[in-house]
């Protein structure tokens, strides 16, 4: 006789699996990698939820994916109704899915991100958080459940204003003590920008969000960018100015002010932290400004600090790629030297990208996260 199936304890990396594929639609085997565990554990993990019939692997196109069985499905929509009916019942995107490659694609991006917010801390589980997006919300709140991260589906249930924002090629929005933050994912290849609707969307979360719903926290904040990509090159690639990648101008156009990219992988976790973390962000601006003179108000080039030589620095470590531009711009125009400082994996690529007026020093990645962001460990 056969063992009826079961869940697992949902305290178990299993459940975890299970929970990021009910929500992402298809999780992208690449990303179990990036999940907590060893590797040969994740192996026989995997090896054990397929040979129990809870997850299955889609391939098609040279995409790789996990799914849920049926059974499985069954089994958290038994098990909790409330936290899985949004996403395993009816025409829900996560629910009814298809074999198109960019749908596919759009789904692996969404996880790619879902991963990176998850590990950098964030809360991402709706059962975890401020239903901040209900169409049912009386404004102001004040979130206490920071940082959160609301995928694109979540930000669409303010109702018929979604409607303004479809096309938008954003994965979701993050909000965080640091700010609030659009999230795109542009992983190994360009995208193509929307712009009326990526400009829709900032408007719509300026109105819903800083002045109304979270009026009281964010009430005049500008509302930031991320982009991730899954190496340094792409930054590159959205920063470049070759006819052939015109089409980036969204980045750089001032639509954003601030606009980071991040890797999607631990290095971009880690500087995502700092972009929730006020605090980290100013502790780390306190290091760097040792040996350094304060920044001088109204200077036509914009900075962070000045060095012994009068010269304009630049904090770059979170590739604020607006910012970066307009350093390098001004440098140029104005016949200025000046100094950026970045993390050493961040270097080769900004050198490619800054003109001959800017010096590049870095941090040591490795370093940093040891002895400051981590310190407790490092005294252990």
């Amino acid at each position: 006789m056969s063992t009826p199936l079961r869940l697992p304890a949902d305290d178990t990396l299993s459940y975890l699996l299970l929970t990021l594929t009910a929500i992402s639609g298809e999780f992208p085997t690449s990303q179990v990698a990036r999940l907590p565990g060893g590797a040969s554990y994740k192996e026989n993990l995997l090896t054990q939820m397929r040979r129990t019939k809870l997850i299955r692997t889609f391939y098609r196109n040279s995409l790789r994916g996990l799914r849920l069985t049926a059974q499985a499905k069954g089994l958290l929509l038994e098990q909790s109704p409330e936290r899985f009916s949004p996403y395993l019942t009816g025409n829900a995107e996560t629910n009814v899915l298809k074999s198109e490659v960019p749908r596919r694609l759009r789904l692996h991006r969404m996880a790619e991100v879902l991963v990176t917010m998850f590990n950098a801390g964030a809360y991402v589980f709706s059962w975890e958080k401020e239903a901040i997006f209900s169409p049912n919300l009386v404004p102001p709140v004040n979130p206490v459940h920071l940082p959160a991260y609301y995928h694109s589906r979540e930000v669409k249930e303010l109702g018929p204003q979604a409607a303004k924002i479809r096309g938008s090629r954003s994965t979701g929005v993050l909000i965080a003590d640091g700010g609030i933050f659009v999230v795109y994912n542009t992983g190994p290849s360009m995208m193509k920008w929307e712009y009326k609707a990526e400009m829709r969307l900032k408007a719509l979360l300026q109105i819903e969000l800083c002045s109304r719903r979270l009026s009281g926290r964010f009430r005049g904040a500008a509302i930031q960018g991320i982009v991730f990509g899954s190496s340094m090159d792409m930054l590159y690639s959205l920063m470049s100015s070759t006819p052939d990648l015109r089409h980036n101008y969204f980045i750089l156009d001032g639509n954003f002010d601030r606009f980071h990219f991040l890797t999607s992988d631990h290095r971009g976790e880690v500087i995502l932290q700092l972009l929730c973390s006020p605090t980290q962000h100013a502790d780390l601006d306190r290091i760097l400004c040792e040996n350094l003179s304060p920044k001088r108000p109204g200077w036509p080039v914009e900075h962070d600090a000045i060095d012994e030589n009068g010269a304009p620095v630049l904090f770059a470590y979170t590739c604020d790629m607006p910012r970066i531009q307009r350093f390098d711009t001004a440098l140029e125009l104005q016949g200025r030297v000046g100094t950026l400082i970045c993390f050493d994996f961040q270097e080769p690529v900004l050198r490619r990208v800054c003109g001959p007026r800017v010096t590049i020093q870095s941090i040591d990645f490795e370093i940093f996260e040891r002895s400051v962001l981590h310190p407790e460990e490092e005294s252990t």
